[in-house]
C-alpha cells in the first residue's frame, strides 16, 4: 500500500517510516504542507497520515483541505502528542477518519492503519497473504511455501495470520493471548512459547530457512526474514 506521510518531526518520521516499511508499506514523506496537497491531488495513495506537533490555527491550510475536499476518499489518519479530546474532535470533525496518540506502540499504528484500509476497501478485504514464499489463505486456514502444504493446526494457522499480516513488528503476549484465545483468556507465557516453538519448526522447509520469529522478553514476538549466510 502507498502511505503519504507529512510529518516535521525526524525523529517520529524516521519510526513511522521503519515501522510501515516492515509492515510492507510504502511510503513517501513531506516536508511541507504544500508539497503533501499537490502530491494527492496529482498521485493516488491509499492513506494519508499527518502529525499535528501542535495546536492549529483557524487558518491551517490541512483542517481546510479536510473540510473541502470532495470526491476523494482517500483515509487520513492524524498523529499528535497532545493529548487533547478537543483536537481529536476538531480533526475528525473535518474529515479525518482516525486520530492516534504518539508515542504509540508499532503494532497498534499498523492494526489501525489495516483496519482503516479494510474499512475503505470493503469489497478487498484480505483473505490471503503471500510474503517470501509463504500463503496464507483464510477461508481454507491453508498455509504454503512455494506451493508445498504446510499443515498447522487452527491456533498455529491464527499466530502465523497475525505474524505474517505484521512482518517486523514485535507483537506483545497479551495480544496474542486476547487474539488466539479470548479477549478475557489469562494465557499463560509458557503455553504461548510452545505454541511459537511449534509454528516455528513448521515454517521451516527442508533445510531452508527462510523467516525465523524473534523473541524479545520485553516486547514480545515478531516475523523477520532471514539473512542468507
Amino acid at each position: 500500500m502507498k502511505i503519504a506521510c507529512y510529518i516535521r518531526n525526524s525523529t517520529v518520521s524516521d519510526t513511522v517510516k521503519t515501522v510501515l516499511s516492515r509492515a510492507n508499506h510504502e511510503t513517501s514523506h513531506f516536508d511541507n504542507e504544500a508539497a503533501l496537497l499537490r502530491s494527492v491531488r496529482r498521485s493516488r495513495f491509499d492513506l494519508i497520515l499527518i502529525d499535528m506537533g501542535a495546536e492549529p490555527r483557524d487558518d491551517n491550510s490541512i483542517l481546510s483541505w479536510l473540510n473541502l475536499r470532495t470526491g476523494d476518499n482517500t483515509p487520513v489518519i492524524i498523529l499528535s502528542p497532545l493529548r487533547s479530546p478537543e483536537l481529536a474532535a476538531l480533526t475528525l470533525n473535518s474529515g479525518a477518519d482516525d486520530f492516534v496518540n504518539r508515542p504509540f506502540e508499532a503494532v497498534e499504528l499498523v492494526a489501525r492503519i489495516n483496519a482503516l484500509l479494510r474499512r475503505c476497501a470493503p469489497l478487498q478485504a484480505r483473505r490471503s497473504i503471500s510474503f517470501a514464499g509463504y500463503t496464507l489463505d483464510r477461508d481454507s486456514a491453508s498455509c504454503t511455501f512455494q506451493d508445498q502444504a504446510i499443515e498447522l493446526t487452527p491456533r498455529e494457522f491464527s499466530m502465523a495470520w497475525l505474524f505474517f499480516s505484521s512482518p517486523g513488528i514485535y507483537i506483545s503476549r497479551e495480544t496474542i493471548g486476547a487474539v488466539i484465545w479470548s479477549a478475557d483468556s489469562e494465557v499463560a507465557g509458557r503455553t504461548i512459547e510452545q505454541h511459537v516453538y511449534k509454528l516455528r519448526k513448521k515454517l521451516q522447509v527442508g533445510e531452508e530457512k527462510v523467516v525465523m520469529i524473534r523473541t524479545a522478553y520485553s516486547q514480545g514476538y515478531r516475523l523477520e526474514l532471514c539473512t542468507p549466510e
